[in-house]
């Protein structure tokens, strides 16, 4: 089948619009069809690619939060009813109060009700309210590669800054969205220091399991 009307087929089977992106992105006028496939074809795989280490910071750094709770409010913090004053609970947007309601709704141990809350849950976990009861004192314990050099609250803001970066990019790749404009080595890169923070070795072995880089690679973006 010539590449013209493969073109068109995956044109018509994921929509004119959503194809537009990788045809205006598309160098080359002369094959734009060819590239903008490629480039679909690429965008798809390296999003693939990212959910390894993506999946593996996640748990990271859920990890770490449950190890300060565990610390600051007993085995049981998904129950303790100061804990849960001390989460904000908005009457618009998320609310990690609720959030917390909703996962030990069918949830029996802490254990089961860690992957219930969502990756924005543990990111806002890093914000200036949780310093004086959690980070003052817990920070270094549970991410012992923090950098001293640094305050906790500039520490654990750098944490906060980093994880909207890749929530970011994890919620586009979820939703099949273009990351081939984001700076995915920059991406990747956060993704690392912030495994690193807990533990290098871990950090190393999740580079020497992951296809991301390659694929970056390929396209010049390391």
């Amino acid at each position: 089948m010539s590449t013209i009307k493969t073109f068109h087929a995956v044109k018509l089977a994921l929509s004119s619009a959503r194809m537009a992106t990788f045809e205006t992105a598309s160098v080359s006028v002369g094959i734009e069809s060819f590239e903008a496939l490629e480039l679909y074809a690429w965008n798809a795989r390296v999003s693939a690619a990212l959910l390894a280490p993506l999946h593996i910071c996640e748990v990271v750094i859920r990890n770490s939060v449950a190890d300060a709770l565990d610390s600051v409010y007993g085995p049981k913090w998904p129950w303790s009813a100061a804990f849960e004053r001390s989460l904000p609970n908005p009457r618009i947007g998320y609310s990690p109060r609720q959030d917390l309601q909703a996962s030990r709704r069918t949830s029996l141990t802490t254990g089961k009700a860690i992957p219930e809350l969502k990756f924005v849950f543990w990111q806002k976990m890093f914000t200036e309210r949780h310093d004086a009861r959690l980070w003052d004192r817990h920070l270094s314990l549970v991410l012992p590669n923090v950098d001293t050099r640094k305050s906790v609250a500039q520490s654990r803001r750098k944490i906060y800054e980093d994880l909207e970066q890749i929530r970011s990019l994890r919620n586009r790749i979820a939703h099949h969205e273009p990351i081939f404009r984001r700076s995915l080595s920059d991406d990747m890169g956060k993704i690392v220091t912030l495994v690193e923070l807990r533990c290098s070795i871990t950090a190393l072995w999740m580079m020497q399991n992951q296809e991301a880089s390659r694929l970056l690679l390929e396209r010049g973006y390391i």
